[in-house]
């Protein structure tokens, strides 16, 4: 490529000594969730910031927060400041970048996303210069002018007489003049005020356009009398990644990478660079500009604190009496001969951490969706840790019985840990839609959600998608990706072209394996989760945007379900169960047979002929027990109680196969193996399961007693191992483990 003229210019200008370099922060960033167009992750750009000594980093998806909550546990994992913001084009054709100061321009600009995602259909927005007349009185502005005349989406394919439209609209500064003019009356912005909210954003990338940027933002600047700033328009975190960005950018304009024209960068200078290398390309001024604004940013997502619904507690109640009214009330209907003793000291002892933490309004609101439930006729049974719980039993929302299970209530809420508890509560799946609309219909459109989903690559996306952005031909991209399956290796790929015929050496062959390994893992859209719901007690949309799901009168918050719990913020899981609708009319038909009022809570316990009936493997239809394996299980288990029930259905399942727990448990059971343990506090553990640990709540106390890892060290390993399939992490615990 021919060298430019400000190129020579800019690389005659020496660098300063290390000791005397500008501070510096990254006012405009976009991840991978700017879908489609960013090429890193958001930990990648805030690790690589940190490392290159930045001040801060502005993480500005484009009308979007979705990847903020990995942003924000990186950037306190790495000690560097993180910038709250979004990146917005206008239909008038302008770029604006807004920057969340305080708590106050968070709930704005959060809102304002809100705005613009819900006036669309899922997944994208609409925005003019209008929308920024109210509203974001907090906010602050960064305008890079110079995107004007910079590279347009224009694809190679596209008429020439657009092409030659918009080049001819670059540049003409004085409609960019009159643009600044309406933008400063819009955001109602004094250039000469003493604190600027408005900035020019002089963005360079080392290319022939880099003249006309410059002259355009510092014309620009003379004529509005605002500041100018350094910024990059990130998109990579690395300049190696830009080949996989035009990758991207093809999948998004649905073309190769060799039609992208135009529409794609002209070289890997979008990336974030070394300070040393920035101040051979900007003025320091500039450069310090950007850290006086970084240091009027002070805001965290760490402020945000999650009010829940307040309505449901009486006036002349305390949150703490109601629920403990409510529990009591409820053990007197689960025990009418009276509470044991050991029963109601644990349901004091929940209630007591339950106060500590502050869930109370969590159990009354998931309290109320259930009661609601009830009241309508309609079969619900929370599952999961819930179950772990005396409260939850008392309220109607498990079915378990604390005085006939061995609990582990931190499983489900601990101090240590100080994180939220998770209700997951299966509905009849032929009725969920009433308590759905029971629960906009109660909170409002506006303050209940559903969480998101975040829809990845998985290895058969991924090889369809990057095979189209390299043109390789469509029917073996087919073959492929119906050879592969998420567990197999990375190695598996090649392996599958040579079969195929396929030399995996040649150079366009690699660059595939190579791009398909890159995006595993890449966000690809938001989807809505299946039930997770977030309820507020204000609007949520000055929590956490909120968008359109692809299903009509849906809507559902940017956050997927591990960021809410990274940032300690509550969902409640209102899931459908096909089983429970079964059951259901199974209820209906015995009792309109035999003129009985049987419920799930009356169906007599530890009946015999069941058990008989189960040990013969007899299971077809029963829930949970009615898959081929479970069936071949029956019979050399031989369940005689509910326990045994519950350790056939977690023992047949991948991990214990895999970690070779099946076997030794039989045997041990049927008397062929001794049980020994290592130490009276293993004993405690794992005597219920003969030696062999099954169960997460195992894991947790097994870690405790035996490896000295605390009780939040303990759900951290727990965590780990559940999403090991998906991204690894176990190898931070494997050493204090062996020790």
């Amino acid at each position: 490529m021919a060298t430019s003229p400000e190129r020579n210019v800019v690389e005659q200008r020496p660098p300063p000594p290390l000791t005397d370099l500008p501070p510096f922060a990254e006012l405009h960033c976009l991840t991978n969730y700017s879908f489609l167009r960013g090429a890193s992750h958001p930990e990648e750009m805030v690790a690589t910031a940190a490392a290159l000594g930045y001040q801060a980093i502005a993480i500005t998806d484009e009308c979007s927060f979705a990847g903020l909550a990995k942003a924000h546990m990186a950037a306190k994992e790495h000690h560097i400041q993180l910038i709250i913001g979004s990146e917005f084009q206008l239909e008038e054709g302008v770029k604006l970048i807004v920057l969340a100061p305080d708590r106050a321009a968070y709930g704005q600009l959060s809102a304002l996303i809100t705005k613009l995602r819900r006036r669309a259909p899922k997944g994208t927005y609409r925005v003019t210069m209008e929308d920024f007349r109210w509203g974001l009185a907090d906010c602050l502005f960064i305008w890079p002018a110079g995107a004007a005349c910079a590279t347009q989406d224009v694809r190679m394919s596209e008429a020439p007489l657009r092409a030659a439209q918009q080049l001819q609209r670059r540049f003409d500064i004085e409609a960019l003049i009159q643009q600044g003019r309406k933008l400063l009356e819009t955001l109602k912005i004094n250039p000469d005020a003493e604190q600027p909210r408005l900035w020019l954003a002089l963005e360079l990338f080392r290319s022939d356009e880099d003249l006309h940027r410059t002259a355009t933002v510092l014309t620009l600047s003379s004529r509005l009398h605002l500041p100018v700033l350094a910024s990059n328009d990130v998109h990579t975190h690395v300049s190696v990644r830009q080949p996989l960005q035009d990758v991207l950018t093809a999948v998004r304009h649905k073309c190769t990478v060799a039609e992208l024209g135009s529409a794609g960068f002209a070289n890997a200078e979008r990336t974030l660079r070394a300070v040393r290398e920035l101040t051979t390309i900007y003025p320091p001024e500039m450069l310090s500009e950007t850290a006086r604004v970084a240091e009027r940013c002070r805001f965290s997502l760490d402020e945000l604190r999650y009010e829940y619904p307040q309505e449901l507690v009486p006036p002349h109640l305390s949150p703490q009496e109601y629920l403990r009214q409510l529990t009591f009330a409820g053990a007197a209907e689960r025990w009418p001969q009276g509470v044991p003793d050991d029963t109601r000291a644990l349901i004091e002892r929940e209630l007591e951490l339950i106060r500590e933490l502050g869930y109370e309004f969590y159990f009354l609101t998931v309290q109320d969706i259930v009661q609601f439930a009830r009241s309508q006729g309609i079969l619900c049974q929370g599952r999961g840790s819930a179950a772990n719980s005396a409260v939850c039993y008392c309220l109607h929302v498990t079915e378990v019985d604390p005085s006939r299970m061995h609990l582990l209530f931190e499983r489900f809420v601990s101090k240590e840990r100080n994180e939220p508890p998770d209700i997951d509560v299966d509905f009849e799946h032929e009725r969920r839609e009433e308590v759905i609309q029971y629960i906009y219909k109660r909170y409002g459109r506006d303050r209940a959600a559903l969480a998101a989903t975040l829809i990845t690559y998985r290895p058969k996306s991924a090889i369809r998608d990057v095979g189209k952005a390299l043109g390789m031909d469509a029917d073996l991209l087919d073959l492929l990706a119906k050879s592969l399956s998420w567990w197999d290796k990375p190695d598996v790929l090649a392996e599958r072209l040579r079969s195929a015929g396929i030399d995996p050496d040649s150079r366009l062959v690699r660059l595939f394996v190579r791009f398909v390994n890159d995006i595993l893992g890449f966000p690809r859209h938001l989807s809505q989760h299946v039930g997770g719901f977030v309820i507020s007690q204000g609007p949520l949309s000055q929590l956490v945007p909120v968008e359109n799901a692809a299903m009509e009168d849906r809507t559902v918050i940017q956050w997927d379900k591990d960021d809410l719990e990274s940032l300690g913020l509550l969902k409640v899981d209102v899931l459908g169960l096909g089983m429970l609708t079964a059951i259901r009319k199974c209820l209906d038909a015995v009792n309109a047979h035999r003129g009985t009022e049987l419920t799930v809570s009356r169906i007599p316990a530890e009946d015999r002929q069941t058990y008989e009936m189960l040990q013969r493997g007899d299971s077809v239809g029963v829930f949970q027990v009615e898959s081929r394996a479970q069936m071949a299980m029956l019979p050399r288990l031989k369940p005689q109680h509910f326990y045994d029930l519950v350790v056939e259905v977690a023992i047949v399942r991948p991990g214990p196969i895999q970690g070779d727990m099946v076997h030794p448990y039989l045997r041990r059971r049927q008397g062929l193996e001794p049980v020994t343990y290592s130490s009276d506090g293993v004993r405690r553990v794992l005597e219920r399961t003969l030696g062999v640990p099954i169960f997460q709540e195992q894991v947790i106390e097994l870690a405790m007693v035996a490896a000295g890892f605390s009780a939040g060290e303990a759900d951290q390993l727990r965590r780990a191992m559940a999403a090991w399939r998906r991204r690894g992490g176990l190898e931070v615990f494997e050493q204090k483990l062996i020790d």
